[in-house]
């Protein structure tokens, strides 16, 4: 594959990378840094406070509208901003090889509205009905991209191209033990009734151990009054402490020191991130047997799938066994940023070459050169920070900051 000229797409609600929650974020922001490592060129769309190299289209302000009525209004301006700018780039940074998008259903529709290049979008959330019906009605000449097979095999006859694993940050990440001194089990999610927080602060009663819900509540009625009935109550700041937002080395000292990560989830979850980072880690995770559960867990390795609360108890025991060498080499050798960049560079070959003519990487991308050899995906791989700073452009002010 020729190097080429790749527009990439986050969300306009959270910095890429991102100051603490924001999985598609982190995800995108790995991403970029991976392409750009290889010799892509690389223009990143995303909201305020994002890394250099990135086009801001959103300022932080809107992030109160997440979850809100105005949502869908600054979703639909968003991607105006994007897909007027991209139009005026590609005039002066030559043709757009391939755009990606990450930012949602709007962003999708109106990426397939400018006809000339072709169009891949990451399915970052869950295929209800609602989010299926969309799809199947929006969708025209792009690709979708699962984040899991069995995300992928829910939906088996939405216009899928390929299937790609999010990656974690290992640079970021600790390998540890667990803590035994002051041993504990850690929940770490955003606060809601599809996280089962309340089964961890059960199974960690059960257990007689301290538990850490690390995560904010998140901004909808039902899941703040999910946290007022169901997990405030038993906040003591000794037995059950909540952290509301965690980051860099306090987030990844609490990963590497806890005895296990729980994900009583509730719904059928197409990926966790929080529970990759976890085993990445070298902590076991302990999930129940929902979604992409079994798929992203190797059962007695990197932890355990289960099937309801008293298994989670019974499991919590089990991974005090288990090697935290071992399940951190797994991890990192499946879900490395270079891992991942293997697969959407393979995504995006197959799916230009299947376009044909019509979807020919351009001339002034070719004259830039033959793909990069691909690199390693072993654990540990390196990866500099922020990636190449020689290959990303200058950073470009925010051409619709406030």
């Amino acid at each position: 594959m020729k190097k080429m000229n790749i527009a990439l797409i986050s969300s306009p609600w959270y910095p890429v990378p991102p100051h603490g929650y924001g999985g598609i974020e982190l995800v995108v922001g790995l991403l970029a840094a991976g392409l750009r490592k290889r010799g892509h060129q690389v223009h990143l769309f995303g909201a305020e406070g994002s890394e250099d190299g990135t086009i801001v289209c959103a300022p932080k302000e809107w992030r109160e509208d997440l979850g809100r009525p105005q949502m869908s209004r600054r979703e639909a301006a968003y991607a105006g901003r994007v897909y007027s700018t991209l139009r005026r780039l590609s005039e002066t940074a030559g043709p757009i090889d391939i755009i990606h998008e990450h930012s949602g259903m709007v962003g999708l529709l109106a990426a397939q509205y400018q006809r000339q290049t072709p169009v891949l979008h990451t399915v970052h959330g869950p295929l209800d009905e609602g989010e299926l019906t969309a799809y199947e009605s929006v969708v025209d000449g792009a690709g979708l991209i699962a984040i899991s097979q069995n995300q992928r095999d829910s939906a088996p006859d939405l216009k899928w191209v390929g299937m790609v694993h999010n990656a974690v940050d290992v640079d970021s990440l600790k390998q540890g033990t667990a803590d035994t001194e002051e041993p504990y089990l850690l929940a770490l999610a955003r606060i809601c009734p599809e996280k089962g927080q309340h089964m961890a602060v059960e199974v960690a009663k059960r257990a007689g151990m301290k538990l850490v819900l690390a995560g904010k509540v998140e901004n909808t009625a039902e899941s703040i009054d999910y946290f007022r009935r169901m997990v405030s109550p038993h906040v003591d700041g000794t037995n059950v402490v909540h952290l509301v937002n965690v980051a860099g080395d306090e987030k990844a000292d609490l990963l590497s020191h806890a005895t296990a990560m729980l994900s009583p989830i509730t719904w059928p979850e197409p990926f966790g991130l929080s529970i990759v980072e976890a085993m990445a880690s070298g902590t076991p995770a302990i999930a129940m047997n929902l979604g992409a559960m079994r798929e992203l867990i190797e059962d007695g390795r990197t932890g355990f799938v289960v099937e309801d609360v008293d298994g989670m108890v019974e499991a919590v025991e089990k991974a005090r066994d288990l090697d935290h060498v071992t399940c951190a080499a797994r991890a990192r050798e499946l879900y490395s940023p270079d891992a991942m960049v293997d697969r959407y560079l393979d995504v995006y070959a197959d799916f230009i070459g299947a376009a044909g003519g019509a979807h020919e990487v351009s001339p002034a991308t070719k004259a830039r050169g033959k793909r990069a050899p691909r690199q390693s995906s072993a654990a540990g791989a390196a990866r500099p920070r922020g990636g190449d700073r020689r290959l990303q452009p200058e950073r470009r002010r925010g051409l619709f900051a406030p």
